[in-house]
């Protein structure tokens, strides 16, 4: 795999063929990952996997025509056939007004911060083993767990590159280290599966894995035996597990390339009042030991955090430089890069900030209503933004969490969610995406 100082290398060597080439402007990026993870299921070993990528994307531009190309072969004769054929692509390709490089003046600069992304730890197979077979134990250690789908442990190192034609150069590493385990309860029709994970910077950071495990198997008991709930409109709270989905929502709402195109059903909104006052949504991708942290975004400018959502109104779009050119505004640090294809958009670390209320409060006036610990399926509109998804979880009945309820959908438009959002005060950081338990009255819930 790239270290950085050979990502930066062959980036920069990308840009100069690419010049050579014909290329009036251009940006590389290189991006490489290792990989280690272990796999028990029932006490024994079921899989060990490894793998080690290098990928080198290069964009040129001709006049206002641009063209993307990736490849794996990273070796001169190779780079030289790359910046050739992409340069041809390229006069081959129709004019784009609103192509190009970020502004010069606008470039991050070094030196960038220190994220603290990496751990200078790595377990090895034989630890990623014994943490998967301590995980597994402890979730069928639970009584009423009868099988186990298996336990996992794993452990990732990357390196991210971007090097422009006009004078960014910059790289940045990380470690990724991660526990999960999936067991089932009960048996022939009445068997139920759950499961329990977590992923971090640093090995150190993570719980153990007997309380990961152990949480896996509570929690696929306590699902067996679930019935339909009725068919109502009535106050749907979402567990955090589910609960950072609607951030999601609302970051790909905000995206300039769908604004441009009017594919947003916030298209129009951005003076609205959307949520209730309280509700602020922060964007940070500067955290430290950030599972999304970046000095600087795709194209190579500065990255801050920024309140997306603050006093009830969403704060603008999330742009790159091509999107931020069709509407007319400043690009915000938000593009995204993979090795192939033009940038995209994204978000970084998100959080919606904890409430006031505990979660027992939030729901202790519920006479009758659901809470949901997982979604299923993709039905959401983003032009319209109605929202219908399966769920499974649990009712509330005067105020209490009762039994476990399933084959149910909520349905609902993200715009009224919005406004009804009322946050409790568990926000958990374990998470890319992190929000409290989030109550949204006046769903309509379609069960038995």
């Amino acid at each position: 795999m790239f270290d950085l100082p050979r990502a930066q290398e062959r980036c920069g060597a990308l840009i100069d063929k690419a010049r050579r080439a014909g290329a009036d402007a251009a940006d590389a990026v290189a991006i490489g990952s290792v990989s280690e993870s272990v796999g028990i299921r029932l006490g024994k070993l079921e899989d060990v996997d490894r793998s080690e990528s290098e990928h080198l994307g290069l964009r040129v531009f001709v006049g206002q025509r641009s063209a993307s190309i990736q490849a794996t072969d990273m070796s001169d004769a190779a780079l030289d056939e790359l910046a050739s054929r992409a340069v041809a692509m390229a006069r081959a390709a129709p004019e784009d007004q609103f192509a190009g490089l970020a502004p010069e003046d606008m470039l991050a600069r070094g030196p960038f911060p220190d994220l603290d992304l990496s751990d200078s730890g790595e377990p090895g197979p034989q630890k990623l083993r014994a943490l998967a077979e301590e995980c597994e134990d402890a979730a069928r250690a639970v009584p009423g767990v009868t099988n186990s789908e298996g336990a996992g442990a794993s452990f990732g190192r990357s390196v991210v590159a971007l090097a422009t034609s006009h004078g960014f150069a910059g790289a940045y590493g990380g470690t990724s280290h991660g526990l999960s385990a999936s067991v089932l309860a009960g048996e022939g029709a009445r068997m139920q599966r759950d499961y329990a994970w977590r992923q971090a910077r640093y090995g150190a950071d993570l719980p153990g894995p007997a309380e990961i495990g152990a949480l896996a198997g509570r929690r696929a008991v306590a699902r067996l035996d679930p019935v339909r709930p009725p068919s109502g409109n009535v106050p749907v709270v979402f567990d955090p597990r589910v609960a950072g989905s609607l951030l999601g929502h609302v970051v790909a709402a905000m995206s300039g390339p769908s604004i441009a195109r009017k594919a947003s059903f916030l298209l129009d909104k951005l003076d609205a009042d959307l949520f209730a006052p309280g509700i602020r949504i922060v964007d940070d991708p500067l955290r430290p030991r950030g599972l999304r942290s970046r000095p600087f975004d795709g194209e190579g400018l500065p990255t801050a955090p920024r309140a997306l959502v603050e006093g009830g109104k969403i704060t603008g779009w999330l742009t790159n430089v091509a999107s931020a050119r069709q509407l007319g505004i400043a690009p915000t640090g938000h593009a995204s890069r993979a090795a192939g294809g033009a940038p995209g958009v994204s978000a970084s670390n998100l959080h919606l900030e904890a409430g006031t209320v505990s979660r027992a409060d939030l729901i202790a006036d519920i006479d009758d209503g659901v809470l949901v610990t997982e979604l299923i399926g993709q039905g959401v509109n983003a032009v319209t933004g109605d929202y219908s998804r399966g769920a499974s979880g649990y009712r509330i009945v005067k105020g209490e969490i009762t039994g476990p309820i399933a084959e149910f959908t909520v349905a609902g438009n993200l715009l009224s969610m919005f406004m009804h959002m009322i946050p409790a005060d568990d926000l958990e950081w374990h998470r890319a995406v992190n929000a409290p338990t989030l109550r949204v009255d006046g769903m309509t819930v379609a069960g038995g």
